[in-house]
This record gives C-alpha cells, structure tokens and sequence, in this order.
C-alpha cells in the first residue's frame, strides 16, 4: 500500500528512486510527521529544520510520484507517493493506518446502521 509524504520544501525525487523516510509521531496529533527524507540512489539527504523531538521510524520505500508545486505567494510544497518497500517496511504507519480505516468504518457504519433508531416493533401475528 502506498503511502503519501508532504513536504513544505522543494523535495525533487525521480521516479523509482530508492529513499528512507524518517518520520516522528506528533504529540499532540498522534499522527506521523515526516522530518527527513535520504534519496540512497544519489545520496541526497532532505531533512526539516522545524522538527521537533521524539520517538522515530524508519522505513525505506521506492518513489512511485513525485509533484513539486509552487504558489504565486512563494510557498512551495512536495507531494511524494512512495511504496513501502521490504520486511515491516512501515509496520507502524500501517497498523496506525488501518486503526484510522477501521474507526472511519466504524463511524459511517454508526451513521448508516440506524444505531440512532428505536427498533421497528413487530407486526401483530395471526394464527
């Protein structure tokens, strides 16, 4: 399963490259926040100055997207599709992932299921 990396840098990576992603678990938020990315095709390291401290994962995964976009103000921001690669690539990032599909499953179902309904009462049996 492939997964998506935001960086608010300009982070040019080819197709089919090689890199390892470090990422941090946020605090506050619970989610994985990417603070350094290695290319180890060419060796290039791109690593956020804004990170902050923490418990680290480290996974390696082959680049399937890479989109560099660049606003009027200046802003530029990088989106990589990258597909985990080898044993327990990503194993945290997947079970956190599948936590969150199956709690947004659990919340549709609740809005879906008719949980907030009374029960239909049943007909009156004739014998």
């Amino acid at each position: 399963m492939d997964r998506s990396l935001v960086f608010p840098a300009p982070v040019a990576v080819a197709p089919g490259h090689r890199v390892e992603v470090t990422e941090l678990v946020d605090p506050l938020t619970g989610e994985a926040i990417a603070v350094m990315l290695v290319d180890l095709d060419t060796g290039i390291r791109y690593r956020r100055s804004d990170a902050v401290r923490g418990e680290s994962e480290r996974w390696i995964g082959r680049v399937l997207e890479c989109a560099v976009t660049m606003t009027g103000g200046g802003a530029v921001r990088t989106v990589l599709r990258i597909d985990p690669i080898g044993p327990g690539a990503g194993a945290k990032g997947a079970l956190r992932d599948a936590d969150a599909a199956a709690d947004a499953a659990k919340a549709e179902a609740d809005r879906w299921g008719g949980t907030d309904r009374p029960p239909m009462e049943e007909p009156e049996r004739f014998w």
